[in-house]
């Protein structure tokens, strides 16, 4: 909450206020204020007791944003990096549409936005995703009437993050060293997305696999520790802790956030030209090929990863084709040797 606002318990209700100085000899005024941190009136009331020119009209676009930022940061149901995700890609709706009426918006609106942004579909379509969580905020709040997504569709997606080669993953291997090489690892044998690779750590091990809650779907997994990553393991210290920590500098020993490792991974790579292009995501695609390579099943790979049946589908797509491919040629080759191959005649043996 920002300073000057105290929350209240009293017989199981709550309720806010704002005062200045509380507890002081130079207490402010006590302001009451609405008791629903979510509405844009409970905003509108603080900027109002700050003495900030009125406030913005609880009716704006701004508003509302600011009431949904506040939902989606004490939720506790949306991680951080989608919030930081989700707070960029707003700013260009707080830009446009910031002081006027929220109910006046609509679809074709976000249309030109995304209009705009055409030639950067990545960028236009996190913005898409964001106005589609806060459409759906505001509209069961009736800070909205209609929808302000419906009908606009996002920019088709490219190939993705590519699956690594077996040359760019002997490249990382040989050539990355220390914390960073250790991640790399530990994205290729596990599969599991950034925020929970870094949070991996000794006490996740459990009968040979990491038990652990994700990070963003909060679904519980068990991962296997395959042989490759075990003969890692036994070489890295065992303390309290994640695996990955920062080394070097006034950060030595700090955790890693998954974007700062990102970061630090891209430096390290740039580094490298056979490295060129790879991205860490890649390595989650290229684990769950491997992982359905080895013979299992969609959903076995599921409770491995923490991902969708369908996004490991679309990961295995290409991965399955290939297969299906190349067993198909070997039938062919076979049938064709076959059908080539004489038949030997008896013969009647002369005397």
């Amino acid at each position: 909450m920002p300073k000057g606002v105290h929350r209240v318990v009293s017989r199981g209700r709550e309720y806010f206020y704002y005062q200045v100085g509380r507890g002081t000899d130079h207490a402010g005024p006590r302001v009451t204020l609405p008791n629903d941190p979510h509405l844009p009136s409970f905003w509108n009331a603080i900027r109002q007791a700050q003495g900030l020119g009125g406030g913005a009209d609880v009716d704006t676009f701004g508003a509302v944003l600011d009431g949904y930022l506040e939902y989606i940061n004490t939720a506790g149901t949306i991680t951080a990096g989608t919030i930081d995700q989700y707070e960029r890609a707003l700013r260009l709706a707080r830009t446009a549409w910031g002081d006027l009426p929220a109910k006046g918006l609509r679809p074709v609106h976000v249309q030109a936005v995304m209009d705009n942004l055409a030639a950067t579909p990545g960028k236009a379509n996190n913005f898409l995703s964001a106005m589609r969580a806060l459409s759906t905020w505001a509209r069961v709040r009736d800070h909205i009437e209609h929808s302000l997504t419906e009908g606009v569709k996002p920019y088709a997606k490219d190939k993705g993050h590519k699956p690594w080669t077996p040359a760019q993953i002997d490249a990382a291997m040989t050539k990355l060293t220390g914390v960073i090489r250790r991640g790399v690892v530990l994205y290729l044998y596990t599969g599991m997305r950034g925020s929970d690779a870094v949070r991996l750590g000794w006490t996740d091990v459990e009968e040979g696999g990491f038990a652990l809650t994700t990070q963003k779907k909060k679904r519980d997994v068990w991962c296997p520790i395959v042989p490759e990553l075990a003969a890692e393991m036994a070489t890295w210290a065992k303390r309290p802790g994640p695996f990955l920590l920062q080394e070097g500098g006034r950060a030595d020993g700090a955790r890693y956030t998954r974007k700062l490792f990102s970061t630090h991974f891209a430096d390290a790579r740039d580094k490298i030209p056979e490295l060129a292009g790879v991205t860490l995501h890649g390595l989650r695609c290229t684990a769950v090929i491997r992982l359905r390579r080895a013979g299992l099943s969609t959903g076995q790979i599921g409770d491995i990863v923490g991902m969708s049946l369908p996004m490991i589908e679309r990961y295995c797509r290409f991965a399955d084709r290939k297969t299906s491919g190349q067993a198909a040629l070997l039938t062919l080759t076979r049938t064709a040797g076959e059908q080539n191959c004489k038949t030997l005649q008896n013969s009647k043996t002369k005397t």
